[in-house]
């Protein structure tokens, strides 16, 4: 793929920017007088106008607003993989919901979420008829060998880690696949960000290298040796001049158990995403705006639930505002 097979679409992710979630428009949100004036400037972003504030509506608008930005932008860039790459999250989420409700013997129906490669309706009658031949080989085995887990064992901890797993093997598999080095590049960080988190969560647990060993994934940028083997307070060595430099540096800080919050070290990793995605806006035309937007999307959606549900729980401002990750536009 050449730069300027992505020059048409490329031209309409720099229009639709400019509906983007700005920080003034999230400061408008954070700041109106009824939860009404915040819905409305979501509006101003191009979503629908919910039928009402409660959760479920808002969490509904945002729904379908993203299978709408992943229908259309399939159809719009040369390589699929390219969006897939952002659905296979949401496949993963309903083989898990649909796991855990078999095993409690309940219904998973309110916990799938729209936006994956699988219609999740479709996906939850061929799990329920123990059928998935028509699915992806490493999505069908991840979930073959979970469900195994789950019914032998009742170990949801590992059956999650079976699936998270699997799911980033084949985000790398779609990120080689769309041809895109900029795309395989965050799959990578991603992964680091995910194993940084893990480091961080088994030292504040004391829990053994052994199960460290389990929860790390391959397919980083550090490997997870190189994490294993270091210190709990020097995690930030193997993450020097790297995007999460800064939020290891914090991690390394707040390993020992009862160190205190991790809101502001699980903010960093995600800043040290948006970090890197933000060298798309500096690129004119290519498969890097694309993919930058796709992330802005996510964020964006991340951030309305943020203080719509904040705002809804009683909290400041300034509350809410702490919680919120730095904004691509």
């Amino acid at each position: 793929m050449k730069d300027t097979d992505y020059l048409s679409i490329s031209a309409r992710i720099r229009a639709m920017e400019n509906r983007l979630l700005t920080r003034e428009r999230r400061e408008r949100m954070l700041e109106a007088h009824t939860d009404a004036e915040c819905a409305k400037v979501i509006t101003e972003c191009g979503y629908a106008e919910p039928e009402d504030l409660s959760a479920g509506a808002v969490n509904a608008v945002l729904s379908r607003a993203r299978q709408e930005l992943f229908r259309d932008l399939k159809g719009a860039v040369p390589q699929q993989a390219l969006v897939e790459v952002f659905q296979i999250k949401y496949d993963y989420h309903n083989a898990k919901a649909l796991l855990k409700a078999e095993a409690l013997g309940e219904d998973a129906s309110r916990l799938l979420m729209e936006g994956g490669r699988y219609e999740p309706k479709a996906l939850a009658e061929d799990f329920h008829r123990g059928d998935l031949s028509d699915l992806g080989e490493i999505f069908r085995k991840a979930v073959e060998e979970a469900q195994a887990l789950l019914g032998d064992r009742r170990d949801p901890q590992r059956s999650d880690l079976i699936l998270d797993a699997a799911c980033y093997a084949e985000m790398a598999q779609a990120a080689r696949e769309s041809k895109s080095p900029f795309l395989q590049g965050y799959v990578r960080l991603s992964v680091d960000a995910v194993n940084l988190r893990s480091a961080v969560r088994c030292a504040r647990m004391g829990s053994g290298a052994g199960l460290l060993s389990e929860c790390l994934l391959p397919g980083g940028n550090v490997s997870p040796a190189a994490i294993a083997a270091a210190r709990a307070g020097e995690l930030a060595k193997p993450f020097a001049a790297s995007p999460l430099e800064q939020a290891a540096q914090l991690g390394a800080a707040l390993s020992a158990p009862g160190s205190g919050s991790l809101t502001a070290f699980e903010r960093a990793c995600d800043d040290g995403l948006t970090a890197y995605l933000s060298q798309a806006k500096r690129i004119p035309f290519g498969e890097q705006p694309v993919v930058g937007y796709l992330c802005a999307r996510e964020a964006e959606a991340t951030a309305i639930r943020t203080i719509f549900s904040g705002r809804q729980a009683g909290l400041s401002a300034e509350e809410i505002r702490e919680r919120l990750r730095e904004s691509y536009v």
